[in-house]
């Protein structure tokens, strides 16, 4: 699912030969998007329990790292895999966090914290869209449209762990089947838009939320003992696994530089 979207001109004059601050989106990202939402969840678990950081040692901590690969990433005049995987990563534990906080010392139900955070993401959005009138990711080149791209990608991680929680354990649909629903779900969104020619900003989203609670559930059922349905991996052995294929990923796009966005002067 390609991301593009028109705007008025004087949004989208920009220097020729400038790079975007994000990847193209290839099989690649949304690869290691999905493998990166596992890690979220299996490392969140894995760093609050084995660690002994508990809930609120392993957000302070993870927090710190995400704000630290975050001040790289803006840093960055272009794209760099390497930073921009990493920041994913970090910000796909805290979000994950985000949501265990609200659930285990606000208790508050995953139906409120699902809400909330569809509420946040969906006023990012409309903040977004009408500063910049645009949500493509072809137009983040400047630092303004890349905190909004930041915080909307935050609260696609907190819904989608508030979301995946929801299904396979409060309505008891298990990991397994959780994960075959929120797959079927991304299909019928790369559907709509081969087929009824959805806006492809629109479809990208949609399917960038939508596969969070799928590496989330995807990640539990591997970790998770047998039972509670899962396989029993353990989250340390599922953490090593998914952040082994994240990184052979990011080096062999680093090397070949096929996701790679150059942007154009936009037309006058």
């Amino acid at each position: 699912m390609a991301s593009s979207a028109s705007a008025p001109p004087e949004l989208t004059t920009r220097p020729p030969g400038l790079w975007s601050k994000v990847p193209e989106v290839t099989a690649f990202f949304w690869i290691i998007k999905v493998l990166a939402t596992t890690v979220g969840e299996t490392a969140a678990d894995y760093l609050n329990k084995a660690w002994n950081l508990g809930l609120n040692g392993t957000t302070l901590i993870m927090s710190a790292f995400l704000i630290a690969a975050l001040i790289l990433q803006f840093r960055a005049k272009r794209y760099v895999p390497g930073v921009y995987w990493v920041s994913i990563v970090f910000i796909s534990v805290v979000g994950t966090l985000v949501t265990d906080n609200m659930t285990d010392n606000l208790h508050l139900s995953l139906w409120s914290s699902s809400a909330i955070f569809a509420v946040a993401l969906a006023a990012t959005f409309t903040v977004w869209y009408r500063r910049e009138g645009t949500l493509s990711i072809h137009s983040i080149f400047t630092p303004r449209r890349e905190a909004y791209y930041w915080l909307t990608i935050l609260f696609t991680f907190a819904l989608g762990t508030a979301a995946g929680d929801l299904m396979a354990e409060k309505l008891n649909l298990g990991y397994l089947l959780s994960a075959f629903i929120f797959a079927g779900m991304i299909g019928l969104v790369a559907l709509s838009q081969k087929v009824l020619r959805q806006s492809p900003v629109l479809t990208f989203w949609m399917a960038y939320v939508l596969t969070r609670p799928l590496g989330a559930a995807f990640g539990d059922y591997l970790s998770q003992d047998k039972d509670f349905g899962g396989l029993g991996l353990g989250t340390t052995t599922t953490s090593l696994i998914f952040l082994a294929a994240i990184l052979a990923l990011t080096v062999y796009l680093t090397v070949s530089k096929k996701d790679q966005i150059r942007l154009e002067p936009a037309a006058s």
